[in-house]
């Protein structure tokens, strides 16, 4: 079993809050704001040797299962709804007309359609899908447990060098459930912060403060390297543990060339960018597969908001295609760079919605049973697994859990399901507890 766990500085002689500030603000010439964040004390685990990573199309709010990949033609009309179905590359696989991209590489897709949980609003949902745990029974609550993408970072890190391991587009979902919790901060994802299809993108986490220039930056590196030591060795209050790792790497991420790179869309074939989509789906998946090359190991698209309980056919023009071509281009893109089997990629939401439309042309929240798909990362496409009943309300067969869903996630980029963080009290937990991987995606 692998385990990890904080390391904590004690009282005594070195700086207090005052000489930190005092010391640090003026001498990096930086605002507090802006101040260089150091790396997190924690312990760090045995990293699996893998070049493997993952990216996630979070669908805030829930997306219907039965108008996109479980569809239920046979059904009277408010089960069924406003969607037919198509054909797809697998002869015995149908998906929603709104996807005609992803019906032509559904041979790499794979399908989990009966996928459950208990509860039925927002916060409490998005936690358990988050992060394999039931925690807050109010909406909004604190986070309880790490989310899967910190988990990665702690236990994987990054590929390269000055990479943020984790990283969230535009920002982190609303219920604050992304996070990293007693895992420390520095496993907190990097937030890009803007639309990666807005005019003259560019990453506000990564700007440098105003007055600053990289000539001017690049004699900083190395009292950034002096002062990281220094920081180890003489803080004994506490202070700097536990503070946003990306500032203290932030010279070093804004004038390294790999990290500007990587964010820079601009260096990218516009006949590409056009396949993608010119919308914050495209763009943004886009970004992610840059990031993962890069050396991100787990990058979440957290996109519009699906939470439909009226006129559920003009939320679902707004969603559907642009989604579908997201996901397509990404998986051929991968595909044809020979990076498919290395990149698993994950849609999913915090629940489904009800199998019947409601009396506003709309569907409610629904966790009884609901769809979520993979593809790459070395897993079986074209499957599916599980079934829901007849008109979609709960599982027919093969009930698959959150936990179930992230122990898939683990195995695939081969982290040990075995391995355990102590928590804030100090009591080791696991990151499956009972989940099992999926095991016809093997």
């Amino acid at each position: 079993m692998l385990s990890g766990s904080g390391t904590r500085y004690s009282h005594g002689d070195g700086f207090n809050r005052r000489n930190f500030l005092q010391f640090g603000a003026p001498l990096l010439g930086l605002g507090l704001s802006d101040l260089l964040r150091l790396r997190a004390s924690a312990k760090e685990t045995a990293r699996p040797k893998t070049k493997k990573s993952l990216i996630v199309f979070w669908t805030n709010g829930g997306m219907s299962q039965q108008d996109t990949y479980d569809m239920k033609p046979s059904a009277p009309a408010e089960y069924r709804g406003m969607y037919r179905p198509i054909s797809t590359s697998v002869s015995d696989i149908q998906v929603t007309e709104r996807f005609p991209l992803q019906a032509k590489v559904m041979h790499q897709i794979s399908q989990i359609r009966s996928v459950h949980h208990e509860n039925g609003i927002h916060a409490p949902s998005a936690h358990w899908m988050q992060t394999g745990y039931f925690g807050p029974t109010l909406a909004r609550n604190a986070a309880q447990k790490p989310s899967f993408g910190s988990v990665i970072s702690r236990t994987m890190g990054a590929h390269s060098e000055h990479i943020p391991p984790y990283v969230t587009i535009p920002k982190s979902e609303a219920f604050g459930y992304q996070g990293a919790v007693y895992l420390g901060k520095s496993h907190n994802p990097f937030e890009v912060g803007t639309d990666p299809n807005s005019k003259n993108f560019k990453v506000p986490n990564l700007a440098l403060p105003q007055g600053l220039t990289l000539k001017s930056v690049e004699s900083r590196r190395e009292l950034l390297k002096k002062f990281d030591t220094l920081n180890r060795e003489v803080d004994k209050s506490g202070v700097i543990e536990g503070l946003d790792s990306f500032k203290a790497q932030a010279l070093e991420m804004v004038t390294g060339e790999r990290v500007r790179k990587a964010f820079d869309l601009s260096s990218e074939d516009t006949k590409l960018r056009d396949q993608y989509g010119r919308h914050q789906y495209g763009q943004s998946a886009l970004l992610a597969r840059r990031l993962v090359e890069a050396g991100s190991t787990c990058v979440t698209v957290n996109t519009g908001y699906w939470d439909h309980h009226n006129e559920i056919e003009k939320g679902l023009e707004e969603h559907l295609p642009p989604l579908d071509r997201a996901i397509a281009t990404l998986i051929q893109d991968l595909d044809q760079r020979g990076m498919l089997d290395d990149v698993l990629i994950f849609c999913a939401g915090e629940f489904g919605r009800t199998p019947m439309m409601n009396g506003h042309a709309g569907r409610d929240h629904w966790s009884n049973c609901f769809t979520v798909m993979f593809a790459g990362g070395g897993v079986r496409g074209g499957r599916v697994v599980g079934a829901s009943e007849k008109f979609g309300g709960g599982v027919l067969e093969r009930k698959t859990s959150p936990m179930d869903l992230l122990a898939t996630i683990y195995q695939t980029l081969g982290i040990p399901l075995d391995t355990h963080f102590d928590d804030a009290s100090g009591r080791p937990t696991s990151i499956v507890d009972t989940g099992q991987p999926i095991r016809e995606l093997f």
